[in-house]
């Protein structure tokens, strides 16, 4: 049998004893304890257990908006970096397509500049030309009349008529004698 057997029933009035004396009752104690334990799982499975899912679930999605923020700021630099290289780069070209379109405004009037001069030039000779040439048509024009009142006016101190073959000479001496003047 159980050596041990007189000690257990010398521990249970012992333990009967104090219960007795401090006025509990095991059985309702030994109940209350099942129930709290069943009431506990039950909590630890239907509520705590989803509340700290839950409360997991809410820290990673605050960590993973965190980073995303960080990943959005990071990005976000690195645009306004490149925005800014953008914006240098257009203000350099658009500085050079300035100065480009200044020397080629300046290229161009230099040229206008020159080609009005020609014409001014050209224009001027042309128009010399047509002064001398109409210098010397009035000349012979001049000579000519000039010849023709010579011949009217021989006719007249003549007082007769000339022939065309005299009238011809006459104009033709008249007019030597005029282109040597």
């Amino acid at each position: 049998m159980i050596p041990h057997l007189p000690l257990l029933a010398e521990a249970a009035n012992g333990l009967t004893k104090l219960t007795d004396e401090f006025g509990i009752n095991v059985p309702g104690l030994l109940a209350q304890m099942f129930n709290f334990g069943i009431v506990a799982v039950l909590l630890w499975y239907f509520a705590f257990k989803p509340v700290t899912a839950t409360l997991d679930e809410r820290q990673k999605k605050i960590a993973d908006g965190l980073k995303y923020a960080e990943e959005m700021k990071a990005k976000l630099e690195a645009t306004q970096q490149e925005s800014a290289a953008l914006m240098k780069k257009a203000s350099v070209e658009a500085g050079r397509i300035v100065d480009e379109a200044r020397k080629s405004a300046k290229e161009l009037l230099d040229k206008q500049v020159q080609e009005a001069a020609a014409k001014t030039t050209e224009m001027l000779a042309k128009g010399q030309q047509a002064i001398e040439l109409e210098h010397k048509k009035m000349l012979a024009e001049a000579r000519s009349e000039i010849a023709r009142l010579v011949v009217v006016t021989t006719e007249r101190v003549l007082a007769k008529k000339l022939s065309e073959a005299d009238r011809t000479a006459y104009n033709e001496a008249a007019a030597r004698e005029l282109a040597g003047v």
